[in-house]
């Protein structure tokens, strides 16, 4: 819950009466708007349809907080560091290239921080990656945020094709793809006012999609992708990240019968599934069994019922950072990652 102390209502007042952002129930395009100290920003106010709301800012966020990696890695990769009051909630180390800008803006958490750790940093922009981090149980519902004035942004990757009224991670109920992702870092781009930023992003990422693809064809193959825990493991479901990737390559994924973004399924199952390739999350976290990837192969290779597969006897593992394994910008290196270990192990055509 948002603290109900003064302090909170205080600085509500002060984002509201700065004209710094508004956020409405239902809002319509303008053409121009009154930024901090007067000013007129070009391009604004920038109004946007997010995940069933519809958010306008109406200045460039200042002060902004990204409580969720992937949201961080693609504003450092904006060069947006020195707009970021603090980021939270990892998995990984950060993005390659992307450690000079990180280290300069304050993490509050490793996991989801409270809200009022949030708030403690007065922001004026709000961004996530996922809906169940604003949301009950996460840092604090969206309404909340938006009640003092803060707007909030969801990944539309989160939301677009996909029901999350269920428990778990939700299902999908169309196969993600990659343009959801550019859509979050047009958008992103657009808030903060850098739109051309945005652009050249999405054209490298682009080409870089490209070049993992070439030549290859693994529609012989097949895989699956564990993300975490050795008791109950999380393995992906036909549609999200890992579906990306495996569509890109013309490969198959052996649990794509379910839509379910991260089903738990019994290492039995797996086993009988037999996949060519095991992709597995390298994380760093400490919230659940087997998060590194070393944990993760010496539980196949020593468990009864995983070390007969054939993936795990000839060791054709392919390791990704869990960042890699979400909806985000590192969904192409793991895209590249995939591609270059069935190359390695002579299965990409």
């Amino acid at each position: 819950m948002l603290p109900t102390a003064t302090p909170a209502p205080i600085r509500a007042a002060a984002l509201l009466a700065a004209g710094l952002l508004v956020l409405t129930a239902c809002g319509g395009d303008g053409s121009t708007t009154t930024a901090a100290g007067g000013g007129t920003a070009d391009g604004f106010p920038v109004t946007l349809e997010n995940c069933g709301r519809t958010v306008t800012v109406k200045a460039p966020p200042e002060r902004a907080v990204s409580v969720d990696q992937g949201s961080t890695e693609i504003l450092l990769s904006l060069g947006l560091a020195d707009r970021l009051a603090a980021t939270a909630t990892w998995t990984d180390p950060v993005m390659k290239g992307l450690e000079k800008a990180n280290a300069g803006v304050e993490r509050i958490s490793e996991n989801r921080p409270s809200s009022e750790k949030v708030l403690d940093k007065e922001p004026d922009f709000l961004s996530a990656s996922f809906t169940s981090t604003l949301a009950k149980g996460g840092v604090a519902p969206r309404e909340q945020f938006e009640r003092l004035g803060v707007p909030t942004y969801i990944s539309p990757a989160d939301c677009a094709g996909k029901d999350n009224s269920g428990g778990g991670d939700g299902a999908r109920t169309a196969p993600l793809a990659m343009d959801s992702v550019y859509t979050e870092v047009r958008e992103l781009a657009r808030v903060f006012g850098v739109p051309e930023r945005g652009e050249a992003l999405v054209e490298k990422l682009r080409a870089r999609v490209e070049r993992a693809t070439e030549d290859v064809d693994a529609s012989d193959t097949s895989l699956l992708y564990w993300f975490s825990d050795s008791k109950a493991p999380y393995l992906a479901g036909c549609c999200g990240a890992p579906g990306v990737i495996t569509e890109e390559l013309g490969a198959q994924n052996v649990f794509d019968d379910t839509h379910d973004e991260w089903p738990q399924v019994s290492w039995e199952t797996v086993a009988d599934r037999n996949p060519d390739v095991l992709v597995i999350g390298d994380l760093t976290r400490t919230t659940q069994t087997a998060e590194s990837a070393a944990k993760k192969i010496e539980f196949l290779e020593s468990n009864p019922v995983t070390r007969t597969m054939d993936a795990v006897k000839n060791r054709r593992y392919v390791l990704l950072s869990g960042q890699a394994m979400n909806p985000t910008i590192r969904t192409v290196e793991g895209l590249e990652r995939v591609a270059a270990g069935l190359r390695g192990f002579g299965l990409a055509g």
